[in-house]
């Protein structure tokens, strides 16, 4: 059978088991959700800038791809210090993108594609250039307008020295002096002030944000930092310089403290409100830690970064698909896979690396002889088809269906993200997976607009364009938009799930009374699983499960 083939007649002839179809307002646990980086996904205009109305161009191939709903980084009015994470006005819509008219006109138009729009919140920290800190470097120390951000006295003789010793997750410290001593927080750039949630006006300022959103349409929102917002009383030492943004290291006074949970609590019972809303927890913490930003009164999802950061080995996939499933299930929620997304290097390259190579750092310093596009080519197809058989939500960020790699040659010259400046130079950083779309062989920019785009492609691309994977059964683009089909046929409302024996080095599990989804992850072929055929990531090998390569069978 060849690579991306799927049996027309399992859709068109053969019976569908009934399934209890869930309430409208849990559409979001099986969701297929694709993450747009405005930025990176069309140029509606010409002016190297993805926007909107490139948005809205695309909505045809997204409802052919077959996602349900559609995940929106940042597109606020923002100075791109952090690609649109620095927010400068939560309603309005950066000029470069469009209006927050032609926004509310775009989450109508793809509801009539039959996809939903989450919007992304940023609540951690607003951009320096937002009216409150702009209010806030005016205003005398011990203001209510510094009280909104996380404004302290130094330490040392006259206050020089920041007031302890929190590193920023780009690098450096998490403290900027301003010209009348004081000290103000941000966890990340500069230029991203932490927002103080104990001051009331931060808490009453994002639910008022919430539904403005809300009331033009979108369906709810992914949570940027979702475990930061709240920092301990007295803001002690850290007692580490090190800072990677996770929770899931020794604990830090910063991230993941339990008293967030109160301030979703309240978020829920606002999106509880409207019919269909979720929002999806960004909470980079211990996998233990998860459940209790799932509970039935906080978020609806969130993203279970275990695999993304998992080595390529059966035994360390099976651990923690087993546990995320436990785990969500025990308080009522779902699992939500995630390979890839803007803030990491994209998985087509990092299973192409050996293993022990951190792949950040790779970036930079190589040796870039190490990478193997091919196997991780063919290991980016099995996972493609491993997370959408799996239970729960699965989470694509844009160019994972057509099999992009990390864009690791870029130049130092065009980098742009601020850990590359904030890290002084020693960390890439995360432009080689923002780079824009190629949606055909040739052009300036193969498609993305008229002209260049804000980042430069690699040559590689041109044969991953959309335009010429449209046409080839063998294509990635062919084995996403086959696996999306056959999902929602056979497993759109299947909640059964379990784990298989199999040999050494391969993972195997079953959904439903037939449905089986076996990988091999070992070093050699295996036997084929019994049952019909339904979709390979590969050609198979005579009865043999080749290496590195995923098949849906049932029977």
């Amino acid at each position: 059978m060849r690579p991306g083939a799927v049996r027309s007649d399992v859709l068109e002839t053969e019976p569908v088991s009934p399934q209890p179809t869930p309430s409208i307002r849990e559409w979001w646990r099986h969701a297929v959700v694709y993450q747009i980086y405005v930025r990176s996904f069309a140029d509606g205009n010409g002016d190297g800038t993805g926007d909107i109305a490139g948005m809205q161009r695309r909505l045809a191939y997204l409802e052919r791809l077959g996602v349900d709903a559609l995940w929106i980084n940042p597109w606020y009015r923002s100075p791109l210090r952090d690609g649109g994470y620095d927010v400068a006005d939560y309603r309005e819509i950066n000029e470069q993108f469009g209006t927050t008219a032609e926004a509310e006109v775009f989450i109508a138009e793809a509801r009539r594609h039959g996809i939903r729009v989450l919007v992304d919140l940023v609540p951690n920290h607003s951009s320096s250039e937002h009216v409150w800190f702009r209010e806030a470097l005016v205003a005398a120390p011990g203001s209510s307008a510094r009280g909104r951000y996380h404004f302290l006295d130094g330490s040392g003789p006259d206050g020089e020295l920041p007031p302890n010793d929190w590193h920023s997750v780009f690098g450096g410290s998490a403290w900027t002096r301003v010209p009348d001593g004081q000290w103000y927080l941000h966890l990340f750039d500069e230029s991203q002030p932490d927002l103080n949630w104990e001051h009331p006006d931060v808490p009453a300022e994002f639910e008022a944000v919430m539904r403005f959103w809300l009331d033009r349409g979108a369906a709810g929102f992914r949570i940027d930092v979702a475990h930061s917002l709240t920092k301990a009383p007295g803001y002690p030492d850290a007692g580490r310089e090190f800072n990677d943004g996770r929770g899931t290291l020794d604990p830090l006074p910063y991230f993941d403290r339990d008293d967030i949970h109160p301030i979703v609590q309240q978020w829920r019972r606002v999106l509880d409100e409207y019919d269909d809303r979720m929002m999806v927890a960004e909470a980079w913490v211990a996998a233990e830690r998860r459940p209790l930003y799932l509970r039935p009164d906080e978020y609806h999802q969130a993203f279970d970064f275990d695999l993304l950061t998992a080595p390529w080995s059966a035994n360390e996939f099976e651990r923690i698909i087993e546990a995320s499933v436990r785990s969500a299930d025990a308080v009522g929620s779902n699992p939500t896979w995630v390979l890839s997304n803007h803030d990491v290097v994209r998985h087509a390259t990092r299973y192409g690396l050996p293993d022990g190579v951190e792949p950040g750092l790779w970036l930079l310093d190589g040796p870039h002889e190490l990478l193997d596009e091919a196997k991780g080519t063919r290991r980016a197809r099995a996972a493609a088809l491993l997370t959408l058989a799996l239970p729960g939500s699965a989470y694509i960020y844009q160019g994972d269906e057509l099999g992009l790699p990390e864009a690791w040659e870029l130049p130092p010259d065009v980098l742009q993200d601020p850990i590359w400046h904030d890290s002084g130079h020693t960390v890439k950083g995360r432009d080689g997976c923002r780079v824009p779309i190629p949606w055909d062989a040739t052009g300036a920019s193969l498609g993305f607009g008229d002209g260049p785009g804000w980042l430069p492609q690699p040559p590689a691309f041109a044969s991953l364009s959309a335009s010429v994977q449209d046409g080839d059964p063998a294509s990635m683009l062919a084995l996403y938009r086959s696996a999306l089909e056959l999902r929602r046929a056979l497993l759109e409302h299947e909640t059964g799930f379990e784990l298989i024996d199999s040999p050494d080095g391969v993972l195997a599990f079953r959904r439903g009374p037939s449905f089986v989804c076996t990988v091999n992850m070992s070093g050699d072929s295996s036997p084929m699983p019994a049952g019909d055929v339904l979709l390979a990531s590969g050609p198979l090998d005579d009865g043999r499960l080749p290496v590195d390569t995923a098949v849906w069978t049932r029977g």
